[in-house]
C-alpha cells in the first residue's frame, strides 16, 4: 500500500491510503440515466433521516451515500479526500485544525451552505440528551470558530492526527442551520440525491440533484429506489429474477446459484469488518474476567471461519483492528479453542459450569444465528451451556444490541486505530457495547491518539490490542469480507472502497448504468 507520513497528513490535508481496496477491472467512461433498483439489508421501522442514529447500511447509503454529505470522505482507494471542505491544515501540535468549506454549495431547500451549519451540525451530537455514536469524535472540540463564510476553525483538547479522518464520520452528516428539526423530518440535504418518499423500513425514492457541485464527477442515475430486503433468501432472489439492480450481504448458501447466473455479478472485498459477540461486562456474571476468558476458549474460530463465511474471511484473535489497519498486530495469536482451559477459567471464577443466554439474528451478521448455534455445540463440552435466543430481525438494534447482556453483532471498523476504539471501546461513549473498562487501556488511547511517531503509535496500539484480546468483553472469532452483488448492467471505476459495504455505502453516487 502507497503511504504518505502522517506529518505529511498535517501539513497537505491529504491522507495515507490506509485501506487498500479490490475491485472489478474498469469499466467505460460513466453515463448518466436510468433508475437504480437496490434490495438492501439493515433496515428497521425506527429509522430516520437524523445521522447520530444510523447504525446499519441501508440509513448509512441513504443518508451519507446520497442525500447528505460529510466534510470529508474515504475515497474508493483508501485516501482521505474533501467533500464540503475542499482542504484542512492543521497547527503543528495537531490541536486546531481549520477547515476550507466548499463555495456555492446548496442544500435541498435552497439555503446556501457556509460555516455556521458545520458548527449547528457537529453540536447536535453534544447536545443535552442527544444519544449520538459520534459524541467521541466531537467532545474533544472545545471550540468551533467561524473564521469567515466557508472557514471554520476546530480546537481539541489533545492532538488528534486522524482528526480529518473523523470528519468523513457517516454520523456526521451536514444539516442546515436554524432549520435542523426540519431537515430531519424530511431528509433536507447538500447531497446529490433529494427524497421523494421514505416509507422507515420498507422503501425510500430518490431523485438527481440537478446543478450539483459534483456534476461530472459522480451521481450518474436520474433516479434512485431503495427497498427493505431483510430476508437473505428473498434479497438473492429479487436480483436473480432482475427486480433489483444490487444487494448487500450476499447469503453464501445462495452464492453458489449466484455465481452461476451470468447476469450477476458478485464484488468481495477484504477490509476490517468483524463480526462479534459483545457481553456487558457491568452484568453479572460476565464482570468477571475468567467468565471471559470461558468464553473465548469455548469458541471453535476456525469453524466459524469454515462454516459461517465459508471461507470470505479469517480468524480474528478477539482483536477490532483489522487486516487493513496500518497498526495492524499480525502477530497477536488468536485463543485456541480448549474446552479445558474453558474448565479452568470456571473454576478460577468459583464455578463448575455456566448458563448464559446468547441473542442473535441475521440482522446482527448474516449467520449470525448459525454461528451462535456452532457457539453453542463448541463451549458445552467446556462446561458453558448457551441458550441461544434468536431474536427478530426488525427492532434488533433498538432492542437487542447495547441491551441484552449477550448478543450477536457486526462491525465495518474504521479506516484507523483511533477511530475504532474512540467509536467502541473508549469508556463512556454511547457504542462501547461491552462497557469494559480497563485503567491502562483508557490511558493509551489518549497519549496515542497525539503522538505523530510512528512507531511509537505502533507500540501503543499493539499494547491496546493485547488487552482488548486478552480480558476485553467482547468475543471476536473472524474478520468477515464485505460480499455484496450487481447486476452486470452496473459499471465502476474499477476501485471499490472496502470501509463498508457497498463501495464505503456510496454505490448511488459512484456507479452507474453500462
Amino acid at each position: 500500500m502507497t503511504r504518505i507520513s502522517r506529518r505529511g497528513l498535517l501539513k497537505t490535508g491529504a491522507a495515507a491510503g490506509v485501506l487498500a481496496a479490490t475491485g472489478m477491472p474498469a469499466m467505460a467512461m460513466p453515463k448518466r440515466g436510468g433508475t437504480l433498483r437496490l434490495g438492501i439489508a439493515g433496515a428497521n421501522s425506527s429509522d430516520s433521516w437524523d445521522s447520530r442514529t444510523h447504525s446499519d447500511t441501508y440509513m448509512i447509503m441513504a443518508a451519507h451515500g446520497a442525500v447528505f454529505d460529510t466534510l470529508t470522505q474515504v475515497a474508493a482507494d483508501g485516501q482521505l479526500i474533501g467533500e464540503l471542505a475542499e482542504s484542512w491544515e492543521a497547527s503543528a501540535d495537531a490541536k486546531t485544525w481549520t477547515f476550507n468549506l466548499r463555495k456555492g454549495v446548496t442544500f435541498h431547500n435552497g439555503k446556501a451552505f457556509g460555516a455556521d451549519d458545520v458548527i449547528e451540525s457537529l453540536q447536535m451530537h453534544v447536545a443535552e440528551g442527544a444519544k449520538s455514536a459520534a459524541k467521541p469524535i466531537v467532545e474533544p472540540i472545545t471550540e468551533m470558530k467561524k473564521m469567515g463564510d466557508h472557514q471554520v476553525q476546530m480546537t481539541l483538547k489533545a492532538g488528534n492526527a486522524d482528526f480529518p479522518f473523523l470528519m468523513s464520520d457517516y454520523h456526521l452528516c451536514m444539516y442546515p442551520a436554524g432549520q435542523v428539526e426540519e431537515a430531519i423530518a424530511k431528509g433536507i440535504g447538500t447531497g446529490l440525491y433529494k427524497v421523494e418518499s421514505f416509507d422507515p423500513g420498507v422503501r425510500t425514492t430518490l431523485k438527481r440533484v440537478d446543478s450539483h457541485y459534483k456534476d461530472g464527477k459522480e451521481g450518474w442515475f436520474d433516479a434512485v429506489e431503495m427497498v427493505a430486503i431483510n430476508d437473505g433468501a428473498a434479497r438473492m432472489n429479487a436480483l436473480m429474477t432482475g427486480q433489483i439492480d444490487a444487494l448487500n450481504r450476499v447469503d453464501y448458501k445462495t452464492e453458489p446459484l449466484m455465481r452461476a447466473n451470468p447476469m450477476v455479478n458478485i464484488f468481495e472485498v477484504t477490509g476490517n469488518q468483524h463480526y462479534t459477540f459483545p457481553m456487558l461486562t457491568n452484568v453479572s456474571p460476565l464482570d468477571n474476567v475468567n467468565i471471559r476468558k470461558a468464553l473465548k476458549h469455548g469458541v471453535n474460530r476456525q469453524e466459524m471461519v469454515d462454516k459461517i463465511l465459508q471461507g470470505h474471511g479469517a480468524v480474528s484473535a478477539d482483536n477490532p483492528i483489522g487486516p487493513a489497519n496500518q497498526y495492524f498486530h499480525k502477530d497477536l495469536a488468536p485463543l485456541a479453542y480448549d474446552p479445558d482451559k474453558a474448565k479452568y477459567y470456571l473454576k478460577q471464577a468459583g464455578m463448575d459450569s455456566l448458563t448464559i443466554d446468547l441473542s442473535a439474528s441475521d440482522a446482527g451478521f448474516p449467520g449470525a444465528v448459525d454461528a451462535a448455534q456452532l457457539y453453542q455445540a463448541s463451549a458445552k463440552s467446556g462446561g458453558v451451556n448457551i441458550n441461544v435466543i434468536q431474536e427478530p430481525n426488525d427492532g434488533y438494534w433498538s432492542n437487542v444490541w447495547l441491551k441484552k447482556p449477550w448478543c450477536a453483532c457486526y462491525w465495518s471498523g474504521r479506516a484507523t486505530e483511533d477511530w475504532m476504539f474512540s467509536t467502541a471501546y473508549e469508556m463512556g461513549v454511547p457504542w462501547n457495547d461491552s462497557h469494559w473498562d480497563n485503567a491502562r487501556f483508557q490511558e493509551l488511547l489518549v497519549v496515542a491518539r497525539a503522538e505523530l511517531d510512528a512507531d511509537k503509535r505502533r507500540g501503543m496500539y499493539h499494547e491496546m490490542q493485547e488487552l482488548i484480546s486478552t480480558e476485553g468483553g467482547t468475543v471476536i472469532p473472524m474478520y468477515a469480507n464485505s460480499v455484496d452483488a450487481n447486476s452486470t448492467k452496473l459499471a465502476n471505476s474499477g476501485t471499490i472502497g472496502n470501509v463498508f459495504q457497498m463501495d464505503n455505502g456510496r454505490i448511488i453516487e459512484r456507479w452507474w448504468f453500462a
